[in-house]
C-alpha cells in the first residue's frame, strides 16, 4: 500500500486535555468508514469530559447509528458511542455501556485519560503529518 493510501486510512489525531496535556490516536477508516469520515470531517470539535467506569467520553455533533458496531473494545480504543452522539476513549479494561462504533485507538499518553476530571475540556484535532 502506498503512503498515500495509508494516510487516507489512518488518520492522525490529537487530544488536548485541559491542564493535562495532549494525547495522540489514530482514526483506521475501515473499521467504521462512514463514522470516521463525518467526524474528520467535523474536526476540531471540543466537548466537556464525562466519566463511566474507566471511560472517558464527551458528545460531539455528530448523529450516526450503528456502523459494524461492537459490545466489546480492547484497552486504548477510540469508539463512537451511537446512543449518546460520544466520542469515548477506553483506558483500563471496561466494556461499553451499549455498542459503539470503533474509530481507531490511542497511541500515546493514554494514562492521561485516567486522570480526567467530569467537565474537563477536552479538544480532538488533526495532527499535523509528519
Amino acid at each position: 500500500m502506498s503512503n498515500e493510501e495509508t494516510e487516507i486510512s489512518r488518520i492522525k489525531i490529537k487530544f488536548i486535555i485541559d491542564g493535562l496535556g495532549e494525547a495522540e490516536g489514530e482514526l483506521i477508516r475501515h473499521l467504521a468508514p462512514r463514522t470516521v469520515d463525518m467526524i474528520v470531517r467535523k474536526l476540531p470539535i471540543e466537548g466537556r469530559a464525562a466519566l463511566w467506569k474507566e471511560e472517558v467520553y464527551f458528545e460531539i455533533p455528530v448523529k450516526m447509528g450503528e456502523e459494524k458496531a461492537k459490545g466489546t473494545v480492547e484497552k486504548g480504543t477510540i469508539a463512537f458511542w451511537p446512543m449518546g452522539s460520544a466520542i469515548c476513549i477506553f483506558y483500563g479494561e471496561t466494556q461499553p455501556y451499549s455498542p459503539v462504533n470503533i474509530l481507531g485507538k490511542i497511541t500515546k499518553n493514554l494514562e492521561l485519560f485516567s486522570k480526567v476530571n467530569s467537565g474537563t475540556k477536552i479538544k480532538v484535532e488533526k495532527s499535523a503529518q509528519s
